[in-house]
């Protein structure tokens, strides 16, 4: 445990004492790996070894891959001016402040649940909506918290999930159903979300100043082309890649058709500056290089914690305690799961961390393979959300804002530990599974030998 142990409190003390970097979470998670280096009960070798399978794992590349993408996909329609139009949308039609939160979240959760990827959703919709919103008397941090609610939902419902597929596979089940079952959580958790974010989401103030540098106009709304196209190409089952590739070709293309913005701003070489190469699509890449080490670390030390046996260790006196109490099973459940979200932080991480317990405990007490899953998806997608030390879609979001900032000098930076208490749908989710399993509410359902759902537990 000591690697993760070490980084979460390195990432909450830095992140306290308003000194936290993406470097120096960085830096944390070297400091927590090496020191579990000396703790090791096998050979140096050996950990080092562990620590390299860790690094190779396709959890953390494809979260990578996926982040460059869309924010190079976004940075494009930043600079088709598609921010600009947002503005001009929300001024003429009044979709301002709290509306303009509220609809942010319905957006983000429709992306979200259409691409299937909640860190790609960050990324786009902080540097798009956020800059929008905010320009439009949108309370800052309320609306960051929206942007990251969203992409909760679309990350625990979308069928091309990885948390929806990894959630599905591990637990034997398959992934339509899995998805109907667990529609009734998402929704129970989104409505109360929605109302909150409309009443306090309008807590910020107009900025005259933003308005005007902001130089609203309705062209940039022609940038919303390619993110339809993005949204019909996930819808129909293509890979995020490749939508998010066709939705960066056709906005390129639309740049040098339309008078929107220039084919420099999206890609230029300049030897006189450091990178030689400039543009939107290295803005897209190079804003994302410290997290795409920071995941990788800390996969790597989530690894670390499954060879070491730590959750063996805790599910063993997990079912000395439930005995023979399904409701204890399930609570043991939700309490494995969130504590390994807690530590871990990169949601798809600790959900296949997780799952062998969740699957080993389900099983015991013959619970069905779709509330399993459910409750080891709902919970992961929520707290990987939440969490602001080392939470990746949290300092994703900050990244991005703080990037953002770069152009638009008047929009304000929502540290992390300032937007954790209000993404009510990760929260609402994490209440609805703890109460579905104090209760059994939503339909405890046990497994049948042929996998059929029952209503009760079968005879041994």
């Amino acid at each position: 445990m000591i690697p993760l142990l070490f980084f979460v409190v390195w990432a909450i003390t830095t992140s306290v004492l308003q000194l936290s970097s993406e470097i120096g979470l960085v830096l944390g998670a070297i400091f927590g790996i090496t020191l579990g280096l000396f703790f090791s009960k096998s050979k140096w070798a050996d950990y080092a070894q562990g620590l390299f399978e860790g690094l190779a794992q396709p959890i953390g590349v494809v979260a990578m891959v996926a982040w460059f993408y869309a924010g190079m996909f976004a940075q494009v329609l930043q600079v088709g001016g598609l921010v600009e139009g947002l503005v001009w949308v929300g001024t003429v039609t009044g979709f301002t402040g709290g509306l303009f939160v509220g609809l942010t979240f319905i957006l983000a959760a429709t992306f979200s649940t259409a691409v299937g990827t909640g860190y790609g959703t960050t990324v786009a919709f902080c540097t798009l909506m956020f800059p929008a919103g905010v320009a439009t008397g949108a309370d800052p941090t309320i609306l960051f918290a929206a942007i990251l609610a969203g992409a909760v939902f679309g990350d625990n419902l979308a069928p091309v999930s990885d948390t929806t597929i990894v959630s599905a596979t591990t637990q034997d089940a398959d992934v339509p159903g899995v998805v109907r079952s667990r529609f009734k959580y998402a929704i129970m958790a989104a409505i109360p979300s929605l109302i909150l974010f409309i009443v306090f989401g309008g807590g910020g103030s107009a900025n005259q100043q933003a308005n005007i540098e902001t130089a609203t106009s309705p062209n940039g709304l022609l940038m919303l082309i390619p993110f339809v196209i993005v949204l019909i190409l996930a819808i129909s089952g293509h890979h995020i890649i490749t939508s998010l590739t066709w939705g960066i070709l056709t906005a390129v293309v639309m740049l040098i058709i339309f008078p929107i913005g220039a084919f420099s701003d999206v890609i230029r070489f300049n030897p006189d500056s450091d990178s030689i190469v400039e543009g939107a699509l290295v803005n897209g890449i190079v804003g994302y290089m410290n997290m795409a080490i920071l995941i990788l670390l800390i996969v790597a030390s989530a690894h670390l914690l499954r060879l070491g046996g730590t959750m063996q260790a805790i599910t063993n006196a997990l079912v000395k305690w439930i005995k023979n109490s399904v409701r204890k099973a399930e609570l043991a459940i939700w309490a494995i799961v969130a504590l390994l979200n807690s530590a871990i932080t990169i949601n798809t991480a600790a959900e296949i961390a997780a799952a062998p317990f969740v699957k080993e405990i389900g099983e015991k007490y013959k619970i069905h393979s779709y509330r399993r899953a459910n409750m080891l998806d709902a919970i992961t997608s929520a707290l990987g959300y939440i969490f602001p030390w080392g939470g990746a879609p949290v300092l994703l979001g900050w990244s991005t804002i703080s990037m953002m900032q770069e152009t638009y000098e008047w929009l304000p930076i929502v540290a992390p530990t300032a937007v954790f208490p209000f993404v009510f749908q990760g929260w609402f989710l994490v209440i609805v599974m703890l109460v579905a399993a104090l209760t059994g509410w939503g339909g405890l359902r046990f497994q049948g030998k042929n996998g059929e759902e029952l209503k009760q537990p079968p005879r041994s």
